[in-house]
């Protein structure tokens, strides 16, 4: 009896070793520029769980599926290690993880006002951002929404907002912390649109009968990953990885198999 527990523990022990040996072995290996996320044997992926460009979480399972979560989890795999999703209500959120060290690479849609704090990858995903309008709604265009009276609910800190906050000279923005949020402002008629990017929109408008989307848009932001100021070797390497990625076909894929629309490929380098 004894004989066999030593023997169990010596086994335990013996995986252990080399499960440790093989990391080790793993980072000394590895791509000096992702050396630290071998030796972690994680990448931590910083995600907007809001829409399915991003990511959005199935209620009975909790299953996170999304463009996003396609690319993070090829990415992790190229690097070679397993794949961690630091969840968030928003995408602007994500930038408080830069507080904590919460993530290694995080999704956002690029913006100069983001980029004093994070630099950005070349892009991988254009999304057009446009409107929700109530059933019976006069708008028909973008042009059409910058009118006196007329309410806009938005995202606070997201691309969409900050573009509008630029742009529009005449209606009035509510800015409220997620999308979920501005479209029951627009359900209980305490705002006459709702700006965001269209994939999101175009889910939302089948649970609002009578609501339309509208054809053109204001903005069309670059979803792209981010890394904190400083980690010019890990940018490299993400940057050549999403070349890659779209080149290869990698992204079309993630787009065709989470079934979003309103969204492309970004062209090769930096549109």
């Amino acid at each position: 009896m004894r004989g066999k527990v030593f023997i169990a523990a010596l086994t335990f022990a013996l995986g252990v070793v080399g499960s440790l040996t093989q990391q080790n072995a793993n980072a000394q290996t590895a791509d000096p520029r992702v050396a630290d996320i071998v030796r972690a044997g994680k990448l931590r992926a910083g995600i907007g769980v809001v829409a399915p460009h991003w990511a959005v979480k199935n209620p009975q399972t909790g299953e996170l599926r999304g463009v996003a979560i396609d690319i993070a989890r090829a990415l992790a795999k190229h690097i070679g290690v397993e794949l961690t999703v630091v969840e968030y209500p928003s995408p602007p959120a994500v930038l408080n993880g830069l507080k904590e060290n919460a993530w290694d690479v995080g999704f956002l849609a690029i913006d100069p006002s983001r980029a004093v704090v994070v630099d950005f990858s070349t892009p991988y995903l254009q999304i057009d951002a446009t409107y929700l309008v109530a059933d019976g709604s006069p708008i028909r265009s973008v042009a059409e929404a910058d009118q006196p009276g007329v309410r806009i609910a938005v995202t606070a800190k997201s691309v969409e907002e900050i573009v509008l906050r630029q742009s529009l000279k005449k209606a009035e923005l509510r800015s409220v912390e997620t999308i979920p949020s501005a479209f029951e402002l627009l359900r209980a008629n305490d705002a006459d649109v709702l700006a965001a990017p269209r994939p999101a929109l175009l889910g939302l408008a089948s649970r609002l009968p009578g609501s339309r989307v509208l054809a053109d848009r204001f903005h069309a932001a670059f979803g792209a990953m981010a890394v904190p100021k400083g980690e010019a070797a890990r940018l490299a390497y993400i940057t050549e990885f999403i070349e890659e990625a779209k080149g290869s076909g990698l992204v079309q894929r993630a787009i065709d198999s989470v079934g979003v629309r309103g969204v492309a490929v970004a062209a090769p380098g930096n549109p």
